[in-house]
């Protein structure tokens, strides 16, 4: 299957950031070509005179199936938001975790994100979902004490086994979680960390989200969660933490020792109100990868990147009183290039290079929230000026998940009228 996509505004990413104008081919899953015009016969012909072709997105952070339990938790004290969530959490089915992938997968595939990292239990049928909605999916498996968690059998063991199961299946990453610290003992971390490193498995986890966490975990261990994670050998290259907004600069350096990366999830810790800004410029200052997550629709209420992209931008510039932080060529390199280094796919996804699969978002060049559109500014404009609803068309691995907004792979209808559903089963009870 050869797709031409004819005359657009090509945002590379590549090494040197070039911004092109021309078509853009791809031949079954891979992109063949950028930039030269393509003057050979294809089985696809789409027309993007004008539109911004970039690469797809890279969400490093959420809980997908969590979406139907949207509104359920706002406004609530974080205690309160906890004891709340966990008691819905516990009590569900396969029925409305696949419902709730499916909207997750859904929005996602609107908003111009082709890839996600997830972290939860029931991995197995959140992978059966994602795969029937035609994204990729980096899921990690929740490891924490058996003792602390609502899974049956030992989480490690089913972590191991739903690796065994679904390593070979395509856009499928089985990967490895981590609840965090608090629930998760030296034991756990080091047999998740260690399992990660036998599969080369990415290792998603918790990290410093509040203040309370780290106090907790010093008065405990006297030390904060990532000096004791580095101390009994437990974090790793293949490490992914939330949130990581609480971090000395001593922890900042122990994370590029390791050569980890973060996933920023700024709107939900504002939406927590758990305080503390991750330290964005010290991380890059330090060579520690940043990426960027949406965090789940409980603490967010929206998987939207370009939303997520423009408020840690925002957010950094206002809390150090300084405009020239997180400039808009960092803030979509985050969400591209970053997130595909996070999830140890840096040589296939990321940027729009021959040879990398064909994960794409076209916008809409004709929308005037993205005009003037020039070369100069098209950065800018994506990331301070778009929006989801900018995308027209996107494609993950070659296949054509949606055209002129319309998904093509789910009865869109059904996973929505489901969704109600699903949430009066949950959070009515």
């Amino acid at each position: 299957m050869l797709t031409v996509l004819r005359d657009a505004w090509i945002v590379t990413q590549n090494a040197n950031r070039d911004v092109v104008r021309g078509d853009l081919v791809i031949e079954d899953e891979r992109i063949v070509s950028v930039g030269p015009r393509y003057n050979g016969s294809a089985d696809r012909e789409i027309d993007c005179s004008g539109d911004i072709v970039m690469p797809g997105m890279i969400n490093t952070h959420t809980h997908i199936a969590m979406s139907v339990m949207k509104g359920v938790v706002d406004d609530l004290l974080f205690p309160d938001f906890l004891d709340k969530t966990f008691k819905i959490d516990s009590d569900r089915t396969d029925e409305d975790l696949t419902v709730g992938t499916q909207l997750g997968c859904m929005e996602m595939m609107l908003g111009g994100t082709t890839t996600f990292m997830d972290l939860y239990y029931s991995e197995d049928v959140i992978a059966r979902a994602t795969q029937q909605a035609g994204i990729r999916g980096v899921l990690c498996w929740c490891v924490l004490d058996q003792e602390c968690t609502t899974q049956k059998g030992n989480p490690l063991n089913n972590c191991k086994n739903f690796h065994s199961k679904f390593k070979n299946e395509r856009k499928i990453v089985p990967a490895v979680g981590l609840q965090g610290v608090y629930v998760c003992s030296e034991d756990t971390c080091l047999g998740a960390k260690e399992f990660s490193d036998e599969v080369q498995a990415p290792l998603n986890f918790h990290l410093s989200e509040t203040r309370g966490e780290v106090n907790d975990h010093k008065r405990k261990t006297g030390k904060r969660p990532a000096e004791w994670l580095y101390d009994i050998g437990a974090l790793t290259p293949r490490g992914v933490s939330a949130h990581s907004a609480w971090l000395t600069m001593r922890e900042v350096r122990m994370m590029r020792e390791v050569g980890m990366s973060i996933s920023t999830c700024p709107a939900s810790n504002m939406k927590l109100a758990t305080g503390g800004v991750a330290p964005i410029p010290e991380l890059m200052q330090n060579g520690v990868n940043v990426s960027i997550g949406t965090d789940g629709s409980t603490t967010n209420n929206t998987l939207d990147m370009f939303a997520e992209m423009r408020l840690l931008g925002l957010l950094q510039k206002s809390s150090r009183w300084d405009a020239t932080v997180t400039p808009a060529q960092q803030l979509l390199d985050f969400a591209t290039v970053n997130g595909a280094k996070a999830i140890g796919m840096q040589d296939s996804l990321g940027s729009l290079e021959p040879g990398k699969y064909a994960d794409i978002a076209v916008l809409d060049g004709k929308a005037p929230n993205l005009r003037p559109l020039l070369p100069e500014n098209i950065i800018s404009n994506i990331v301070y000026s778009g929006s989801s609803f900018n995308v027209k068309h996107v494609f993950c691995q070659g296949d054509m998940v949606v055209r002129d907004r319309e998904i093509t792979t789910l009865d869109t209808e059904k996973v929505l009228a489901s969704s109600e559903d699903m949430w009066r089963s949950l959070c009515l009870r």
